[in-house]
């Protein structure tokens, strides 16, 4: 099998003296040049029309562990269920093939013989200090002991006084021990442990693991952690947001004295290779990563954990959709073993799910070490509207204003990057629109750029109005981050205050995973007063000195007619709520809102999540929609337009049609033009007892897809856009 959209395995010749086994990584010749390959089977599949002697032969045999069987079989499942190739899903399951060649060995130096005319100072006598055990350390481990520089460790190995020897690297996470002494645990976070504790070793099972923000969830799962060290297996943990990795890291190395292997996006190459070899060999005992790590070839995996298993970013929206929350649970199913889905505000289809009986539910339904719920006000933006070309109404600012007098942290949230969402022309109404996409421009004002949020594209603003001509007429309309830390620069001026975005993160301290977690610390050490952030200070961040969270537009996510924008509303701002008061300090929630009668806001303020989703399920059922209802998308794009809408339209002719099934458009994508292709959507709708995917690939069969329109298939999508 090849990590191309290809459907089945081509053949190949094994040479002469060639040992191969089924799972092993390879070389093979791929038209021109040489592709990494897995051997799927080793069947006598060619066409019997072929002579053999016309098959290429295996280039080479990567020195590496086999690909599991259980890996092997989660690959074609997955393929199987997202209606993809399996060749698309091998993709994201060979993502590092650096790390099948063996890894090189490291550099390491230990003590050596000292020169009679050794120059000495009291960096490198601490460096020699630290060097009396014989052990062999790199020249950074030796640096931070001794608190010096590497050019002190360097200088000490030109001289002899250090001896450069060659050891085999470190893989990630190899010396985690399970039976590390974890803190103690109240009485309702034992019994939930001991419970998901109880299903380690014990064959497949699903369990909710339903708890308040601050309830100490974490804590809890990391004893089945523990429990599947213990039993000398692997571990699993996914998150939604790399941005959540900071806080957490720091709690598994307060639990296990060590950190995890980590794995997302952001990961250099060099870890990556070392991650999926000490995975691969077994080594690496624990990883924490996002989705994509789901697809590491794990040889004992012994539990799974999805941490926030209701968060909308465990969707993957290109290439291969899929829903890494529901591949989780595949992949424990197919391995054998327990996997824990965790929240604050669990998704409707798990809820769903443990009504049904096919998941377990633990609850953990009060905050940790005695701290209280916080106290959540609504503010009618009719009644207290904000001042002209302002977005913070009095009640806001005051409450602000009197947290900072008591020397406690703040937060304002708006889940909206930028300075403001649209720029037009004051005097003809002219939009500033991105040319490769049906979107709007963002204005970045403090990167002085317009930026298109989905396929980043960036201009500067133009000094004259390209549809009236009219100079500097330009206006920013509608408020994003950079333009609520502009208000509370200029009502706050002495404010200690941080940026916290996904594109800008403090002024200062850059972007990326180290710039957030310098800047997390930076506000776990009260060295900031008011915190302005986007949904990923949403969730995971435990401030113990933040008691004030103020919702700047808590309407924002219920525009649209998405299937889940109610729930979606209901879980972010009940998670950014739970930001506040998380210590001894009682926290207060300001939701700024114009629609304060909505079942939303209504939830939030009254804490009725439970009732709030039964409404919730009750509208699903009586429309026929998940998770009482099976949907798929076919997304069809491309650079042409009419001859995108040919495709849509012939597949819509072909569409299958039966009492039990209902196929919606072709219609134009709410973004009809993205990255500079045409898209155009139609929607599949089947009863819950319905196997869509057959349905589907027949579907697809009957038109002929010209090279140049793309159709892609979501099955249970999340994102309608």
């Amino acid at each position: 099998m090849l990590p191309y959209p290809f459907e089945e395995p081509f053949d190949y010749a094994v040479p002469a003296g060639m040992e191969l086994g089924v799972g092993d990584y390879v070389r093979v010749p791929l038209g021109p040049r040489e592709t990494v390959g897995v051997v799927w089977d080793n069947r006598e599949t060619t066409d019997s029309r072929i002579d053999s002697k016309r098959l290429k032969s295996v280039a080479g045999r990567f020195d590496a562990p086999p690909m599991p069987a259980a890996t092997r079989r989660f690959v074609e499942w997955v393929a199987s269920y997202t209606v993809a190739p399996t060749g698309a899903v091998l993709r994201m399951a060979l993502s590092s093939t650096g790390g099948l060649e063996p890894p090189r060995a490291a550099v390491a130096f230990r003590i050596g013989t000292v020169p009679d005319d050794f120059k000495r100072t009291a960096a490198r006598n601490r460096v020699l200090s630290i060097a009396q055990d014989g052990l062999a350390r790199s020249a950074a481990e030796f640096a931070d002991l001794a608190g010096c520089g590497l050019a002190v460790v360097r200088g000490l190995a030109d001289t002899g006084a250090l001896q450069a020897v060659s050891v085999p690297p470190r893989m990630p996470a190899a010396d985690i021990d399970g039976n590390f002494p974890g803190p103690a645990l109240a009485p309702d976070q034992q019994q939930a442990a001991d419970a998901l504790v109880g299903h380690v070793g014990k064959g497949f099972s699903v369990t909710l693991l339903d708890g308040v923000t601050g309830s100490g969830k974490t804590e809890v799962y990391f004893e089945m952690v523990a429990a599947a060290l213990r039993a000398g297996k692997q571990a699993l943990v996914l998150l939604p947001e790399i941005a959540l990795s900071a806080q957490f890291l720091q709690r598994f190395e307060r639990r296990f004295g060590t950190r995890p292997a980590l794995w997302h996006s952001d990961v250099g190459s060099t870890q990556r290779r070392l991650v999926f070899r000490g995975v691969a060999e077994g080594q690496t005992k624990v990883v924490v990563g996002a989705r994509s790590a789901l697809f590491l070839p794990f040889p004992d995996l012994g539990a799974i954990i999805v941490d926030e298993e209701h968060e909308s970013a465990f969707k993957q929206e290109d290439g291969v959709i899929y829903h890494a929350r529901d591949m989780a649970i595949v992949r424990a199913s197919i391995e054998q073993v327990p996997i824990a889905l965790v929240s604050a505000t669990p998704s409707l289809e798990s809820i769903v799910n443990v009504e049904i009986g096919r998941f377990a539910k633990l609850d953990l339904p009060s905050r940790h070490a005695g701290a209280q719920k916080p106290a959540i006000e609504l503010v009618d933006l009719r009644k207290d509207p904000p001042p002209r070309n302002r977005f913070l109404s009095k009640s806001v600012i005051e409450a602000i204003s009197e947290t900072l007098a008591r020397g406690e942290q703040a937060m304002l949230f708006l889940n909206r990057r930028g300075y403001a969402p649209l720029t037009l022309c004051r005097t003809c109404g002219h939009r500033l629109k991105c040319p490769n996409c049906t979107a709007w421009l963002v204005e970045h004002r403090f990167h002085r750029i317009l930026l298109c949020h989905h396929c980043g594209h960036t201009e500067r603003q133009p000094e004259h109005c390209e549809n009236c001509g009219t100079a500097d007429s330009f206006a920013a309309v509608g408020p994003g981050i950079e333009r609520i830390a502009e208000e509370a620069g200029a009502l706050w001026p002495d404010a200690r205050t941080i940026l916290l975005a996904s594109d800008t993160v403090g002024s200062g301290i850059g972007q990326g995973p180290a710039a957030l977690d310098e800047a997390i610390r930076k506000v776990q050490a009260h060295e900031i007063d008011l915190v302005i952030g986007t949904q990923i200070v949403a969730k995971g961040h435990h401030f113990p000195m933040l008691t004030l969270v103020g919702v700047v537009d808590a309407d924002l996510g219920l525009a649209g007619g998405d299937l889940r924008a109610s729930e979606r509303t209901y879980q972010l701002l009940h998670q950014v709520a739970g930001r506040a008061g998380r210590a001894e300090r009682p926290g207060r929630v300001l939701v700024q809102t114009w629609m304060p009668e909505h079942r939303v806001m209504q939830a939030l303020v009254s804490d009725r999540r439970d009732a709030f989703l039964r409404v919730e399920a009750e509208e699903r059922q009586m429309a026929k929609m998940p998770p009482y209802a099976r949907l798929a998308a076919l997304i069809v794009s491309g650079p042409d337009q009419s001859e995108v809408d040919v495709v849509a339209r012939e597949l819509a002719k072909a569409a299958p049609r039966n009492e039990h099934v209902q196929v919606l458009g072709p219609a134009p994508a709410p973004l009809a033009l993205l990255r500079g292709r045409h898209r155009r959507r139609l929607l599949f709708k089947a009863r819950k007892d319905v196997h869509v995917q057959p349905l589907l690939r027949l579907w697809l069969d009957q038109v002929d897809i010209p090279n140049s329109v793309r159709v892609q298939v979501d099955v249970d999508p999340y994102s309608f856009l």
